[in-house]
């Protein structure tokens, strides 16, 4: 989904770091226009960070989120907050903020920062942009080369588990893609799709009809299953573990529910069940998390947390809606972005409205370590191990996660 424009006010201690930038240019003397104009580019992005983080409520001691550069969207500028060591592993992290898209590498360096055009589909190996229904579709490599291109289908391109599927344009087909932009085979749906997943070489599907599908590398179905139990039984998420093994779902309008299935030989069964409340008409964040030992999954009132070993589910009360979750919660850490949705009365003619964001952090199981307001009417969130990626406004920012 594409959000358009944001916003982030000055935070009440604007003053303060508007003297601390005094200071450093005044041990310098007079600087030129060029000069200035680059530490206000430095002063808006360290906004962002003071806002976000200063006056959070701490994450425990032996944990701390260490700030290691800021990038503003709109000119391309970097900054390091701390130590500029790069990390032992370089990689670019993909990222979809507001009106533009593209990828970052770990020293705050944009190999492609550009405006979106229509709608965007982008994964580590590459990325599409298309309009409408695209004809050829087109792939590109993270630095902008095209890679394939799909001339023998009608769709839209996404990607999973290292895969290239086409997604019919009634949106009740999946094709997969090779390498050059050929259609090994194609799987017809009864009923357009609504949750698409992929991992162990499998392909996992729920639909709006309220059936799941799971299918081989060949496009061979292996498993079908209606969890049913709802008045409408629309499939609002599902996920499948990274080896296979277990599959999450959560089903159906009233009631809504979260199922786990395990497999038993050649086949699956339900493990678990859970009623949840009210439920939502739209499609849910779920994830497995901690290398698959939990699924997180957004419930009403907060996020829910099931824990793969002792077949146990807990909530953890959240305000607002997700908008943003971490599918790795890797180190007993898992982060989240919620949006207000709340009484927000005191700003109804505002443009203030709508933009009330948290950031939290959550200690596995499930106890809330640390919040941090912000506005924007944007939000991205990416994780890789130790390194966390946060997105508001205009405003990319790294932090390393560092026990102590």
């Amino acid at each position: 989904m594409v959000f358009q424009g944001g916003y982030i006010p000055a935070p009440p201690f604007y003053s303060i770091l508007k003297g601390y930038f005094r200071l450093k240019s005044g041990s310098d003397g007079v600087f030129v226009a060029k000069e200035k104009r680059k530490y206000w580019i430095i002063l808006g992005l360290f906004i962002f960070f003071v806002y976000i983080f200063v006056a959070a409520e701490p994450i425990p001691l032996e944990t701390v989120l260490l700030p290691r550069w800021l990038s503003s969207l709109e000119s391309d500028y970097s900054t390091f907050l701390g130590d500029d060591t790069p990390l032992s592993e370089d990689y670019l992290v993909p990222f979809k903020l507001g009106n533009r898209f593209g990828y970052v590498d770990t020293k705050g360096q944009f190999t492609i920062n550009q405006v979106m055009k229509g709608t965007v589909s982008l994964s580590d190996e590459g990325w599409s942009e298309f309009e409408a229904i695209p004809e050829p579709v087109s792939i590109r490599s993270p630095a902008g080369e095209e890679l394939t291109l799909i001339e023998g289908g009608r769709g839209y391109p996404l990607f999973l588990d290292g895969k290239i599927l086409l997604v019919g344009e009634q949106q009740n087909s999946l094709s997969l893609v090779n390498e050059l932009g050929e259609l090994l085979w194609t799987y017809d749906f009864a009923a357009p799709l609504t949750s698409i997943d992929a991992g162990a070489g499998l392909i996992l599907t729920g639909s709006l009809d309220g059936t799941v599908e799971l299918l081989d590398s060949s496009g061979k179905r292996v498993f079908f299953f209606e969890p049913g139990g709802s008045r409408l039984s629309v499939i609002a998420g599902c996920r499948i573990s990274r080896d296979g093994s277990r599959i999450a779902i959560v089903s159906g309008y009233d009631d809504q529910r979260f199922l786990m299935l395990e497999r038993f030989g050649d086949s699956y069964k339900v493990a678990y069940h859970e009623f949840l409340e009210d439920g939502f008409r739209h499609a849910v964040h779920i994830a497995f998390v901690d290398n698959d030992n939990r699924v997180a999954f957004e419930r009403q009132g907060g996020l829910g947390i099931y824990e793969v070993e002792t077949r146990r589910s807990l909530k953890v009360p959240l305000l607002g809606t997700i908008r943003a979750l971490d599918e790795m919660g890797s180190h007993g850490l898992l982060f989240v972005i919620t949006a207000n949705s709340g009484d927000v009365s005191s700003y109804s003619d505002s443009p203030m409205r709508g933009r009330e964001k948290t950031l939290a952090a959550i200690r596995l199981p499930g106890v809330i370590v640390m919040q941090a307001p912000f506005r924007s009417e944007t939000a991205f969130l990416s994780r890789r191990g130790q390194e966390l990626y946060v997105g508001g406004g205009m405003t990319l920012a790294s932090f390393e996660l560092e026990k102590r």
